[in-house]
């Protein structure tokens, strides 16, 4: 008897369903077909001990599986359930087999039929209601995820059986409910870091709420201990709250790497993301023999920190530099080629020198002459090129770290930074792929960054005086104009950009020594 259920395949961000085939009939032997991994092929024994082990028998003639399309590659283990089911039905086990055209089925079996959670629930769910299924089976771990999905009925299970029970009766499973929106406005602000914790620095949280209000890349440069770390943790708060729309975006990919926690939602606050500088190139934007989502992606919509840059390898680094750009990566292959979202902010921080020291108000450099502009020669120009603002930071002094005094609060901030986000919105609404004033065109920059004569004059003195590079110029103009936008005036005045020349540290000749 032949019996076709539904399953789905997960490519990049989006899904695909796939037809579950099977064919009970004389003959011997079991084989399965389409283009399928080890891990699919590996299937057999886990669907086989869980059938056997929960009374029903596994049919000893000839079972041919097959997945539609068969020139697409199927892996992973998530396709045990539909092909256990669609097994069951096909020797008549069970009856009404005619309802399995009405659900994509997908889990992982345990030898005793329990069923284990898979990754990629949400773009499953989605394209279940695109194609207009009745509902969707799942683990009952990844219900929650794919219930945030409307007009589409979404059932958790646990055993093997439970599927088998509800084939045979509705009534056994009750569709999961989640109230997205309510949820997701719920733990929108729900931090447990503030920007009052810090004491001090009150010029860096200024840099920071510039880099968060127009989108603009950071570097913090300072010693060891001076609270890079610490201030970079606490941008997302800062931040704008997410849309629904980059909550279900971000919640997609982060669904895909299989890193949402159990019995999750929607993902309701800006990523953070912070790796370890042995990080691979896969790893950062993404990649493997079964392309997954790097780093970049993961932080999408949020915030990639890159702790200590220069320890980071230059080809790590190097292989960001279009992605910065583009706000996406592609990953290719000789069949397949698939692209993530990558738009994220860049905060990277960095110690001046290997001892940690230079320029340090109070202790001593013992770096050996060169040793400086060798170590900042790690980072590549054209990477330094991308980063707006250069932040140096010095260390609190003991009155402020025992101060009672409390700090202006993240909200308070935040507000700042979204009035001068709608600004930028309404600036850019007939600009397509422009959303704030770190992503503007050359172009662009002339007709909307126009300064007066002594915004000129000051800008010349400082390019001269300061031995600024040509590449400072836009990023000042850039900056000065977010500076502008957070005062809440059309112009860019004087003081604007001679706020935004200091934050070139790194652009200066001589700077190292």
């Amino acid at each position: 008897m032949l019996v076709k259920t539904y399953g789905s395949a997960v490519y990049g961000v989006e899904a695909i369903t796939i037809t579950v085939e099977v064919n009970v009939s004389s003959g011997k032997f079991t084989s399965i077909v389409g283009l399928a991994d080890n891990a699919v092929k590996e299937s057999l024994e886990r669907m086989e001990s869980a059938i056997k082990t929960n009374g029903y028998h596994f049919p000893r003639t000839k079972v041919v599986v097959n997945l539609a399309p068969a020139d697409i590659r199927k892996s992973g283990t998530a396709f045990d359930l539909p092909i256990a089911i669609a097994t069951l039905a096909a020797s008549e086990q069970f009856e009404n087999a005619e309802k399995l055209s009405d659900y994509v089925i997908m889990g992982e079996l345990s030898l005793d039929g329990t069923i284990r959670p898979i990754k990629g629930a949400l773009p499953i769910a989605i394209q279940a209601r695109k194609e207009n299924f009745k509902g969707l089976i799942v683990p009952k771990q990844n219900a929650r995820e794919a219930a945030m999905v409307n007009n589409l009925n979404v059932y958790g299970v646990e055993h093997i059986t439970d599927v088998i029970n509800f084939f045979v009766d509705e009534n056994t499973l009750q569709p999961t409910i989640v109230n997205t929106r309510e949820e997701f406005a719920h733990a929108q602000s729900d931090y447990e870091i503030d920007f009052c914790d810090v004491k001090g620095q009150e010029n860096i949280k200024r840099a920071l709420e510039i880099a968060a209000a127009g989108g603009h890349n950071a570097i913090l440069i300072g010693p060891p201990g001076a609270g890079k770390t610490m201030l970079a943790k606490r941008l997302p708060t800062i931040l704008p709250p997410l849309t629904l729309q980059e909550a279900l975006e971000t919640t997609k990919i982060h669904s895909v790497a299989g890193k949402l926690p159990e019995n999750a939602t929607l993902i309701s606050k800006r990523p953070f993301r912070s790796p370890h500088h042995t990080i691979s190139d896969a790893g950062l934007v993404g990649g493997g023999g079964i392309p997954q989502p790097g780093e970049i992606s993961l932080a999408h919509n949020g915030v990639l920190f890159l702790d200590e840059l220069p320890e980071f390898k230059r080809t790590v680094l190097e292989v960001m530099r279009q992605p910065m750009e583009e706000r996406k990566v592609t990953i290719s292959r000789a069949k397949i080629a698939l692209e993530f979202p990558a738009s994220f902010m860049l905060i990277a921080s960095m110690n001046p020198c290997p001892c940690g020291f230079y320029n340090h108000p109070e202790k001593e450099c013992t770096c050996p002459p060169g040793a400086v502009q060798k170590y900042l020669n790690k980072i590549s120009g054209p990477l330094l090129d991308r980063i707006d603002l250069h932040v140096e930071i010095t260390p609190v002094a003991f009155n402020e770290l025992s101060s009672n005094q409390r700090s202006e609060k993240s909200e308070d901030i935040r507000e700042r930074v979204i009035k001068a986000m709608e600004r930028q919105s309404e600036r850019y609404k007939n600009n397509p792929g422009v959303y704030c004033n770190a992503q503007m065109s050359s172009k662009m920059l002339k007709e909307i960054c126009v300064i007066t004569q002594p915004g000129s004059n000051l800008l010349k003195v400082a390019m001269e005086k300061l031995n600024l590079s040509a590449r400072a110029y836009d990023r000042i103009l850039k900056v000065s104009r977010t500076i502008a936008d957070l005062a809440g005036t059309d112009d860019i005045k004087v003081e604007h950009l001679a706020e935004a020349i200091q934050y070139r540290s790194l652009d200066r000749e001589g700077w190292a020594g």
